[in-house]
């Protein structure tokens, strides 16, 4: 059975999560397979020529040299297998391929660190202007569609407006935010959030902080502060530290997914705005170059758009028109 004929099987009940990535994905997709297709339709034989331009493809789409270099070479081996000569049978083995890489041989760790009956503190970084507070609200809405009791701390007092953006949020969601005035110290901020959070009985507490990066020491001693006064009040929190990127500034994320990792120790990645790229293969370089996982992609606008991440809805978003092409030309046989 064709790795596409097995993703169509999974998804056959198209539920909401898989109908937004296959929605979030049409630019990626629509200059993804429409290039894919026209390549296989250009060689009738898999051969050298095939996987250079196999490469650029790839390349252009963001996922990363590395990375594509070792697909390629998977790829090869594969093709080698299963004795494949016609290009048309090599679609199905990309998408598996896709699939195999992100998870390396281990099991997914997409899931959020959540405590069962205590406080789960989650930390959010990341560069202004990436959607880190917008994607923080989404959150705060899921957790409360949840049955959760959710706080939020506002610990971005550097730039100006994000206080009273991240309130907005809470006021819209419906939950707390806890909050100083503009230029306060950030780890003051947190400990009271801490209290409150505590007091209030909340499940969640979701944590904003600055994201500036013209002085990476400064970034790094804030982080670390903020940090070590929260993993004081409650040992072994934050339990999650989740690094915002925007997906449309392609590999300028991955710089700034290496700043951070070095400045404070990311558990995992939320992609902003992939529903707004057609390089949406930067999912890929993030977790094979960085070793982070990707929790949560940023799928669309609306409130629930942000969705958990998952490789093999990842991979039927980006392969849906030729899995759904597959299955009628199966039905005409």
């Amino acid at each position: 059975m064709s790795f596409f004929k097995k993703l169509k099987e999974k998804f056959t009940t198209q539920d909401t999560a898989t109908d937004k990535y296959k929605d979030g994905l049409s630019k990626t997709r629509n200059s993804f397979t429409s290039r894919l297709n026209d390549l296989v339709a250009n060689y009738r034989t898999v051969d050298e020529d095939f996987f250079e331009e196999l490469e650029e493809i790839m390349i252009q789409a963001d996922v990363g040299f590395d990375t594509v270099m070792e697909l390629v070479e998977e790829l090869k081996m594969e093709v080698k297998r299963q004795n494949i000569k016609d290009t048309e049978g090599i679609r199905s083995v990309i998408s598996q391929k896709l699939v195999d890489i992100y998870y390396d041989g281990e099991e997914p760790d997409e899931l959020l660190n959540m405590q069962e009956d205590d406080l789960t503190v989650i930390l959010f970084v990341g560069v202004n202007g990436v959607g880190k507070t917008t994607t923080i609200g989404k959150l705060a809405h899921q957790f409360k569609e949840d049955g959760k009791k959710v706080v939020l701390a506002a610990g971005d007092t550097f730039r100006a407006g994000a206080i009273e953006q991240l309130e907005v949020w809470g006021d819209r969601v419906g939950v707390d935010t806890i909050k100083h005035s503009e230029g306060s110290d950030p780890a003051a901020v947190m400990y009271d959030a801490v209290q409150s959070a505590r007091a209030k009985k909340a499940d969640v507490l979701i944590c904003d902080t600055a994201g500036r990066l013209q002085n990476k020491v400064n970034l790094m001693k804030e982080l670390e502060k903020v940090k070590r006064v929260i993993e004081r009040e409650i040992p072994g929190a934050p339990h999650e530290v989740l690094l915002a990127l925007d997906a449309t500034t392609g590999q300028n994320a991955m710089t700034q997914a290496k700043i951070f990792k070095e400045a404070t120790n990311v558990s995992g990645i939320v992609l902003t705005k992939l529903d707004g790229t057609a390089k949406g293969g930067i999912v890929l370089a993030i977790k094979k170059e960085l070793g982070i996982p990707v929790k949560f992609v940023g799928l669309g606008e609306k409130m629930d758009d942000l969705q958990p991440f998952n490789a093999e809805k990842y991979v039927y978003g980006l392969f849906s028109d030729l899995v759904d092409k597959e299955e009628l030309i199966e039905e005409e046989e």
